[in-house]
């Protein structure tokens, strides 16, 4: 007679497989956690969202409808459309394969903002968004461009430059967090970076 394994045996397999597909779909291992810079820059550095805002409308609103009524958005109104995205996801923590406000990676928190801010679908996985776009020098980053880092672990990680030095990403001690790329940290991991918006894309953003 064969013999059928224990329940207990099973759900833990299932368990695992879980946290494997998980973990394929994330950007970040644990192994970064208490090593990455903790600080969120702003309420620091960063201009306010508050000056020219509509108060009947949410940051969101207001960002976005600025953001579409230019044909190709400046630099500025790019990054106040992301400092808006930060106040709605800050406090969000980091979670492995997370994409909601309950728990985000950085991969999923990218997408997201892409979607949600560009009507733009990037893949799910940093290993796949680092082939989006075209590769640029870190002297010509501009808001909204893609950045990578390369830090310890067997995973990579990905933000969305904003202007100054700075970028809107899911940490994965801090979660959602605006950090700078002049610390010793991620100068020291910073891997690459991309364009995935283009003035076409630009474009297109007041068709939607």
């Amino acid at each position: 007679m064969v013999s059928l394994p224990h329940p207990a045996v099973t759900a833990l397999r299932v368990v695992g497989v879980c946290v494997v597909v998980s973990l394929m779909a994330g950007c970040a291992g644990s192994s970064r956690q208490g090593v990455e810079p903790t600080e969120d820059y702003f309420a620091m550095s960063l201009p306010g969202l508050e000056k020219g805002f509509n108060p009947q409308m949410s940051p969101i609103d207001n960002t976005l409808t600025q953001l579409r009524s230019f044909q190709t958005p400046p630099p500025t109104v790019i990054r106040q459309a992301l400092l808006a995205q930060h106040q709605q996801w800050s406090g969000t923590p980091y979670r492995i394969g997370g994409t909601t406000h309950r728990g985000v990676d950085c991969s999923g928190f990218v997408r997201n903002i892409y979607r949600d801010t560009f009507n733009m679908e990037l893949p799910r996985s940093t290993a796949d968004q680092v082939h989006e776009g075209r590769l640029i020098d870190r002297q010509e980053l501009q808001a909204g461009d893609l950045v990578f880092f390369q830090p310890p672990g067997p995973y990579n990680h990905v933000g969305i430059y904003m202007g100054d030095g700075y970028f809107l990403h899911a940490s994965s001690s801090r979660g959602v967090i605006i950090s700078t790329m002049n610390s010793g940290y991620w100068q020291r991991h910073y891997w690459q970076a991309r364009r995935a918006l283009d003035a076409t894309h630009l474009a297109q953003l007041g068709d939607f």
